[in-house]
């Protein structure tokens, strides 16, 4: 295949190295003199048709810069498309096809997808439509199965751990349990990873479900133990063994389960619990947004850049429908089918699946050190 021009868009939260990404798919494009056009706000830019020419010299150095260039928006499924109208009525429609002839229309013959699992659903559903498409692995959840490690995924551990070290110091003046929520969803990774460099002694992950007394116990011995002041670092998707995930439910986006809350419900349980035999206070503080911004790391940097370069030699090669992945030190290619699954067209984000096991190398390093894991 003779491929002319691509098309690249970014779709879901935003992430540290998204602009590396971008920055690497241009700059090998063009030097295989192909052009690259950037769509606005992920799918919506294919919906409308908003696009901008990328080139050398509008991407030169963006690599550093957090957030997207051409911006991003976890809101929109063409596949199932959410309106609504004047009157505050919603109504849901397949536009998918709409996306399709304004493709057609700007001869672009592959689209970069730069997303997680929900935007590489969407992914997959244009493929089927007749869409040549590649996606490149994005989320600061490290929660994408197939791949070693997702972009972005470091610069987010160390605004974790650099808000952990942080915290520390008020804990330690106060004499307060001090509470640091992150995001991941229903993976521990960043909680885990970044409570571990940031030195956290206690870390609350999905998958580890936890046990409110044996904090408590745990808590009040340290206390007795003489260690004043506990800093706990506790992922958004964690749950108690006999309760739920703390959750809201959002229908204007295609995942309407939003997580979040869990850190501060956790310090009002266990001050309950606790106050009365230490007299400690407990407070927490949610890391939110801050997670995702800012300046992408090196290490985010070089490996956006690495990813981008693979999906141009599969676009070069013909190789279609496919996630870019690392593994060890080898590069694949992986259909998207196993990546979402071979579900409905249309079909939500059921989020990543790709969780810290039992025994992997990080959660035992951890509990090798003494950080309680609140089982």
């Amino acid at each position: 295949m003779n491929v002319k021009r691509i098309g690249i868009l970014t779709s879901g939260g935003d992430c540290p190295g998204l602009n590396a990404v971008i920055e690497s798919v241009v700059r090998c494009a063009n030097q295989n003199g192909i052009e690259v056009y950037g769509f606005v706000s992920g799918y919506d830019g294919l919906y409308t048709n908003e696009y901008k020419v990328l080139n050398y010299s509008n991407v030169k150095g963006i690599g550093r810069d957090g957030g997207s260039i051409i911006k991003s928006s976890n809101k929109t499924n063409l596949f199932n498309h959410r309106k609504v109208d004047e009157n505050g009525n919603v109504t849901y429609a397949d536009d998918s096809m709409v996306a399709v002839e304004n493709l057609k229309k700007d001869n672009i013959d592959c689209m970069v997808i730069v997303g997680g699992d929900g935007s590489m659903t969407s992914a997959r559903d244009f493929k089927r439509a007749g869409i040549n498409v590649v996606c490149v692995p994005k989320t600061i959840d490290n929660d994408v199965p197939y791949t070693d490690q997702t972009f972005g995924y470091y610069t987010s551990v160390c605004q974790i751990a650099h808000a952990i070290e942080s915290i520390r110091t008020t804990a330690y003046s106060h004499d307060r349990v001090m509470i640091v929520e992150t995001m991941g969803r229903h993976a521990g990774w960043l909680a885990l990873e970044g409570g571990l460099s940031g030195n956290a002694d206690c870390i609350i992950i999905p998958e580890i479900p936890y046990d409110l007394s044996k904090i408590k116990d745990y808590l009040v011995k340290r206390y007795n133990d003489g260690h004043k002041s506990t800093v706990i670092c506790v992922s958004e998707g964690a749950k108690p063994i006999d309760g739920e995930i703390k959750a809201t439910i959002n229908n204007e986006y295609p995942d309407a389960v939003k997580l979040g809350g869990i850190g501060a419900k956790l310090a009002v349980d266990i001050e309950r619990e606790i106050k009365n035999i230490t007299g400690q206070e407990v407070r927490s503080t949610n890391v939110g947004y801050i997670q995702r911004g800012g300046d992408c790391q090196y290490f985010d940097r070089v490996l956006s850049y690495e990813y981008a370069k693979v999906a141009v030699d599969a676009i070069l090669s013909g190789n279609f429908g496919v996630m870019v992945s690392f593994n060890g030190h080898k590069t694949e290619l992986v259909p998207l089918e196993k990546i979402v699954g071979n579900g409905q067209t249309g079909e939500t984000s059921k989020g990543g699946n790709k969780n810290v096991e039992k025994d992997s190398l990080l959660l035992t390093t951890a509990k090798s050190m003494g950080i309680y894991f609140g089982d």
